[in-house]
């Protein structure tokens, strides 16, 4: 059975129910809740489970809460699917008891209970209530589907494929990678598999210290990441607080103690901050409601190890909800107008929605004695996807045109699971956890990627998007576009410029990836020093394992793994070899003049000069870093203009992808445009990927962009572009 143990893990005489969404902080304990609706007593639910349902048209006392908070979210919501499945799931489970000696039955009924607080659709709570019949007691899927129907059914195969799980070493890997194959199929399934999670860390003061420790860290590796990812705010933060109480209790008390003393004042400088708020946005005409949103134990905690001794303000923060997106910004505006704000703190999370689907503002304002109140601004729509994630979607599989007045009822079902809702990371995951080769490499990098708390979109040159992890380079957006076939990338453009496969993206820039066009492309082993996401750590890994290290030189022209000397072309004659320079003119004139051999300047380039041992002035391109560390350094700078001569010296450098005849193609390019070649080194490939460095003779510097673009004409070069050697400081 997946609810084995009974006992509150805080004090307090009976599980308290989740706070409504606009209400507290989820996690806050008892003694701070809200009051409102009574505390849902499941020793009392447990009783009225074992009479069993009244008459086959009345709702059952016993999911009486279940049905209020339903309604609550889904006023025409059809209960009759929920009467069905508790009165199957009562009797299923009549005669088990949980370890506290309650009928097995309140487990089911309070993870529903969570599911419809958070405003779960009418399918969702149904198989929920129906969760644990199939895996534990003589109901068959079969009974499920001829009952329910093929969506009913469908969830409650998934809850039941994620097995008990043996909190062994072993055994967790392949436990959360059914987890996360469930969930991919359908995001719900993942949404009751939390609540049952939060249910059983609320009754887990039965069990043994070790055993409660052992829980309390898969939940917070694996579960609470999961709710994050998920977006599920409310399940997090109490999941956080009930495994903070188990694996940090001296923390835990000394936390508590703060909150009870803050509580204890009279005053509240939170409360006297949201009424000046109020009479600000009542004054400007905008409608919003102002909360105050205490801190949940987990947040208390970090904000007072971050800011030292807590102020009054500090232990909540204040949520303004407005109707409109517009009005989010109105508030801002009044509120940074009237008054003082706290720029640094200021995040729009509206324009750039985080991963998780989360939207609001984030700013700050601070009154005269300098109490700092943190205000979130956002829609009820907003709120609503903030605290529950993907389970305020309600059935995000069905078809955009099929209306769900019901709550969500059923639909034809096909057996297809593409759902436009479902996080990038997910379904990253997904690609890649069917690629680990085993499931200890699954489990470390499932853990290292949940680790990740923040995504940056970049956007392809096709116009297309990738959502990546924070600090992930060229290497995993590859393997994130291509999949395996990015073994044969050779470079990317970063926003038009070439770029490494090491550099690291930042959000909104745009990635174009340079791909080789040999199918038995390698990748470089030095990629996973570089790369960050599962799917490229995991693709490289499978590929290094099947391809040892090679022991022996490779031929030029194919990928290679070792060092080999430069390539050069066959030696010109000597005449073709005699330096002629474009003609230059330095002040004073009668100057010897030279052209610096770092940037190769040629007409019309702009210059300038330096004077050198010998009284010599060599000319650089004004950009030219070698120029620029003499100016540095103190050299006076020595007017140069070009003179009529306008023959010239260059160097090129061609970067191709690597194949046969291709230093063959490129001299008969360079040839047919009359020009005439000094030297050339070709460099070891590297990845498919091919340098070649030109010094090249130009009979007029007037056809050196007309070249340029004749050896980029060639089939396998890409980029061509003027050689920038490394300068000396004398020149």
């Amino acid at each position: 059975m997946s609810a084995e143990a009974t006992n509150p893990a805080t004090p307090g005489p009976a599980t308290p129910a989740p706070q409504r969404s606009a209400s507290l902080e989820p996690g806050v304990p008892p003694v701070h809740r809200r009051k409102g609706r009574p505390r849902i007593d499941l020793r009392r639910l447990g009783r009225a489970a074992l009479l069993g349902p009244a008459t086959r048209d009345r709702l059952p006392d016993a999911i009486g809460h279940v049905a209020e908070a339903h309604r609550a979210h889904h006023p025409d919501a059809k209960l009759e699917p929920l009467r069905r499945a508790y009165v199957l799931a009562e009797s299923s489970h009549r005669g088990q008891m949980r370890k506290s000696g309650e009928p097995y039955i309140t487990h089911p009924l309070a993870v529903t209970l969570i599911l419809a607080e958070l405003g779960a659709e009418t399918t969702t709570l149904t198989a929920s209530l129906l969760h644990d019949t199939v895996e534990d007691t003589e109901v068959t899927l079969d009974q499920v589907r001829e009952e329910f129907g093929d969506e009913v059914c469908y969830l409650v195969d998934g809850v039941t494929k994620l097995e008990k799980v043996d909190y062994g070493a072993a055994a967790e890997p392949e436990t959360f990678r059914k987890m996360l194959v469930a969930t991919g199929n359908d995001v719900r399934v993942m949404s009751i598999k939390l609540a049952d999670r939060l249910h059983n860390m609320r009754t887990l003061g039965v069990m043994r210290p070790e055993k409660q420790a052992r829980i309390a860290k898969v939940t917070r590796d694996v579960l609470i990441p999961l709710a994050e990812r998920l977006g599920v705010q409310a399940l997090k933060t109490e999941l956080e607080d009930l495994v903070f109480a188990i694996l940090h209790p001296e923390e835990y008390e000394h936390t508590r103690e703060l909150v009870d003393d803050n509580a204890s004042h009279d005053d509240n400088p939170l409360e006297e901050i949201a009424e000046e708020v109020r009479v600000v946005l009542r004054d400007a005409g905008i409608p919003a409601e102002v909360l105050i949103r205490p801190r949940h134990f987990v947040s208390v905690h970090r904000v007072s190890r971050k800011r030292g001794p807590m102020r009054g303000a500090d232990f909540g923060r204040l949520l303004v909800l407005v109707n409109e997106d517009a009005d989010c910004y109105g508030v801002l505006g009044e509120l940074h107008t009237c008054l003082t704000p706290v720029v640094s703190e200021f995040k729009d999370f509206i324009a750039v929605p985080k991963f998780n689907l989360y939207q609001s503002l984030h700013t700050a304002v601070t009154r005269g004695d300098g109490q700092v109140a943190e205000v979130l601004i956002r829609t009820h729509q907003m709120h609503k996807v903030a605290e529950a994630g993907v389970i305020a979607l309600g059935n995000p599989y069905a078809p955009p045109s099929e209306e769900q007045p019901d709550g969500g009822g059923e639909r034809p079902f096909d057996g297809e699971r593409a759902d436009p809702t479902r996080p990038g990371w997910l379904s990253r995951l997904l690609d890649w956890q069917q690629g680990a080769p085993d499931p200890d490499t699954f489990w470390s990098t499932l853990r290292e990627d949940l680790a990740q708390d923040r995504e940056i979109t970049v956007f392809r040159a096709d116009g297309g998007s990738l959502g990546l992890p924070e600090g992930a380079s060229c290497v995993d957006a590859a393997y994130a576009q291509y999949g395996e076939d990015a073994h044969a990338c050779i470079g990317a453009r970063v926003n038009g410029r070439l770029a490494t496969l090491s550099t690291v993206l930042k959000d909104g820039d745009t990635v174009q990836l340079l791909m080789g066009q040999d199918p038995a492309s390698e990748p470089s082993r030095e990629w996973l020093e570089h790369a960050h996401t599962a799917a490229a750590r995991i693709a490289i890994q499978r590929w290094m394992a099947t391809h040892p290290a090679p022991g022996a030189e490779e031929t030029t022209g194919t990928s290679a793994t070792g060092p080999r000397p430069p390539v050069e072309a066959p030696a010109r004659p000597a005449e073709a070899q005699v330096a002629r320079p474009a003609s230059a003119v330095a002040d004073p004139p009668g100057a010897s003049v030279r052209m610096a051999g770092c940037c190769t300047p040629v007409p019309p380039d702009e210059v300038t000069g330096f004077a050198v041992r010998g009284g010599v002035v060599t000319v650089h391109r004004v950009e030219c870093a070698g120029a620029a560390r003499m100016k540095s350094a103190g050299r006076a700078e020595v007017g140069v203009r070009w003179g009529d001569t306008t023959e010239c010296r260059v160097t090129l450098v061609a970067e191709s992808f690597g194949r046969p005849h291709l230093l063959a193609d490129l001299t008969e390019a360079i040839a047919a445009e009359g020009v005439a070649v000094v030297s050339a080194t070709v460099e070891p490939p590297s990845q498919q990927r091919v340098r070649h460095t030109y010094t090249l003779q130009l009979p007029d510097a007037a056809r050196l962009q007309g070249l340029m673009r004749a050896m980029r004409n060639v089939p396998g070069v890409y980029d061509v572009s003027r050689a920038q050697h490394p300068a000396t400081a004398a020149q």
